[in-house]
């Protein structure tokens, strides 16, 4: 299996800690990098190369629907995972161009199959 590299976005320390902690404990998922906003996201990707970013939806400055549609329209081939709590934004996130869409309480092993099946 090839090892995927994982960009997380999320303007809580502690969600980019957790998923980050959570992520580490599987050896076919490289964390690259973490982005504090969406600018930071845009200008990692390029930077980083990830094949999937883990996306907040609601931060300060650039929030994560408008940092989706930037990457996605650069690097379409890169999978956008929107994980939010706000479960009203789905419409919007798919418009954007999310890949999927989740509630930040998924299983860790269903987070990883995402990764690995989109």
């Amino acid at each position: 299996m090839k090892r995927r590299k994982v960009l997380i976005v999320d303007d809580l320390p502690q969600a980019r800690d957790g998923l980050r902690t959570v992520l580490d404990t599987f050896p076919e998922i490289q964390v690259v990098g973490e982005a504090a906003d969406g600018q930071e996201a845009v200008r990692l990707v390029g930077t980083v190369q990830p094949d999937v970013v883990l996306m907040d939806v609601e931060m300060p400055g650039m929030n994560g629907l408008d940092a989706t549609r930037l990457i996605k329209a650069s690097w379409p081939k890169i999978v956008v995972i929107v994980l939010t709590i706000h479960s009203s934004h789905q419409m919007e996130a798919f418009a954007a161009g999310a890949d999927a869409f989740f509630s930040k309480g998924i299983l860790a092993e269903e987070l990883v199959e995402a990764i690995y099946s989109l």
